[in-house]
This record gives structure tokens, C-alpha cells and sequence, in this order.
């Protein structure tokens, strides 16, 4: 892989990354284009160091407080039982709502933190279950086709019929964790990581800026775990015949922060104005464009260019 290759492919991860796009559907769709084929589940995920590292700051206060009140919670500042512990405050009902005493605190921003960690169960353990099937099955473009086209139409039915009304400070465990199965499902390129969560996020009734920030949070652990995951494992062995070296890889990943955390002021100030439907539209165009480069023979479903 060239530098210009190198610095095409952080572009692309930089600008898909948080748009409900699919970031890994673009770069496996670009990597064929450009010749350098499949660039690989590892270089994917190691890119999207650089796109996190640009969402931790941008949301630094917010993961800041987070961290602050989740300690402090965990130690007891706000009582000693367990939903003191994880945020939650006093139970509905109980004498200490009855009778007015302090006993038990709420302090929404620890129970963010347990949320986001409930959130990031689903896509650890289908990862580990499923790395071999995600790192070579899951990645034929056939594949992407059909969870583009698919998840374009999910996306849209939110959108449309989703009451958005829910605010961050609603948020239960059970949400949490159906946006952790939401997320789950980008494992499959095509899907989107932000596409998915969002798309949760308003079929739940979550107005589309709460959808949109719970969903950047929550991607933090997984994304980052992913990315050092894989940095490690390869740093352990040859990199494959063919596969981007680790200076495409260190290049890519520095373009994927600058260009991302621009895409997240401009992504969270198009959406507190319009709807998700110009991303619909260009998923299910994408899906089109793709499908006739497949049966054109122009490039192939399972690696190379034709």
C-alpha cells in the first residue's frame, strides 16, 4: 500500500466513521477500487484508534464527569446499598422516598458510566464468538450489499415513525443493552456502527442527538478495545503477504483522527436540523453502484480487483 493509498483509506475511514454509512463497508468497497484489494478487519480496526481518539476529544468534559461520578459512586459518596452504587437512587416507594431521607442519591452520569459498560457486553462476546467468520465470511461485498440496502430501510422506518422524544437522562439497562446488540451488529460491514445504535436509539423513542451522543459514547470501549486488540495480536507476528505495512496503517490511522473529529460537529449539527435520509438514500445508492461493479466483473465479491 502507497502513502496516497495510505492517506485515501484514513480519509474515507475519517469521513464514514460516525456517519451511519459503514465505515468498514467504504474501506473494504475502496480497497478493491483503489487495487490494494480487502484491506483488512485488522487495519479497520486500528484505523478507528484515530477516529475514537477524536471522539474522547471532543467529548472530554462529558467522559470526564462520567469517570468522576462512576468512581465516586462505585466508593459509596452516594450511599452504601448497590443502587447507590451504580446510580440509581432510591428504589420508587421505599421509605426513604416515603419519608424524605438522603439515604440513597440518583446521580445520572454513574449510571451512564454502568450503561455504557452494559452497552459494550453484546459486541465483546459476539466478537470473540464470531472473529473468524467477521475477519473472512462476513466481508464479501454480496454481504455488504444486503446489510447496506437493508439496514437503509431500518434507518428510514426509525426515523419516520420513531416518537423521539426520550432524552439520555431516560435511559435504563434495558436500553442500554438493546443498544449494545445494535452495535453488535456492525461486526458486519455494512451495518454501521453509528447506523445501527441510531437507528435503536429511535425505534426506542431517543430524540436523534441523544440516539446520536449515547451512541459515540458507547463506542468507545468497543472500538478502542477492538483497534488495541488487534494492534497487539499483530504486533506479535509477520504482517500477512499483501496487507497494508505499519506505516500505511500509523498514516491512515493520524488522517482517520483529524478528518473524524471534523465530521463530529458537522454530523451533530446536520442532524439537530434535518432527518436521516440523505444517508438512507446514499446507502441504498452505494448498495446499487456496488452491485453493478460486481456483476460488471469490475471488482470481486471475496478480494482482488478484476
Amino acid at each position: 500500500m502507497t502513502a496516497w493509498e495510505a492517506i485515501l483509506l484514513g480519509l474515507v475511514q475519517g469521513l464514514t466513521e460516525f456517519l451511519p454509512i459503514s465505515s468498514s463497508a467504504h474501506l473494504r468497497i475502496v480497497g478493491e477500487l483503489i487495487g490494494s484489494s480487502d484491506p483488512g478487519a485488522a487495519f479497520t480496526a486500528i484505523t478507528q484508534i484515530g477516529t475514537e481518539a477524536a471522539v474522547i476529544i471532543y467529548y472530554r468534559k462529558k467522559i470526564g464527569i462520567i469517570l468522576v461520578a462512576w468512581f465516586r459512586a462505585l466508593a459509596g459518596a452516594n450511599g452504601k446499598g448497590w443502587r447507590a452504587r451504580v446510580g440509581l437512587g432510591p428504589r420508587p416507594g421505599s421509605v426513604d422516598v416515603r419519608h424524605g431521607r438522603p439515604g440513597v442519591i440518583a446521580d445520572p452520569d454513574a449510571a451512564m458510566g454502568w450503561y455504557i459498560i452494559f452497552g459494550s457486553v453484546p459486541i465483546v462476546v459476539l466478537g470473540l464468538l464470531f472473529q473468524d467468520y467477521i475477519e473472512t465470511t462476513l466481508r464479501n461485498l454480496w454481504i455488504t450489499v444486503f446489510t447496506l440496502a437493508f439496514f437503509a430501510i431500518l434507518l428510514l422506518l426509525a426515523d419516520i415513525y420513531g416518537r423521539r422524544e426520550r432524552e439520555l437522562t431516560t435511559l435504563t439497562g434495558r436500553s442500554a443493552i438493546g443498544f449494545g446488540f445494535a452495535q453488535a451488529l456492525a461486526l458486519v460491514p455494512g451495518v454501521s456502527r453509528s447506523g445501527g445504535t441510531i437507528t435503536a436509539g429511535l425505534a426506542m423513542g431517543f430524540t436523534r442527538k441523544a440516539a446520536a451522543d449515547y451512541s459515540f459514547l458507547l463506542a468507545i470501549p468497543a472500538v478502542l478495545g477492538s483497534g488495541f486488540y488487534q494492534l497487539v495480536k499483530t504486533l506479535g507476528e509477520p504482517l500477512p503477504a499483501g496487507s497494508p505495512g505499519w506505516g500505511a496503517i500509523l498514516l491512515a490511522t493520524v488522517v482517520a483522527f483529524g478528518v473524524g473529529y471534523a465530521v463530529i460537529i458537522g454530523f451533530l449539527k446536520i442532524i439537530g436540523n434535518y432527518s436521516y435520509k440523505p444517508f438512507v438514500y446514499y446507502r441504498l445508492v452505494l448498495a446499487g453502484v456496488v452491485v453493478y461493479l460486481l456483476m460488471s466483473g469490475t471488482i470481486d465479491a471475496t478480494g482482488g480487483v478484476a
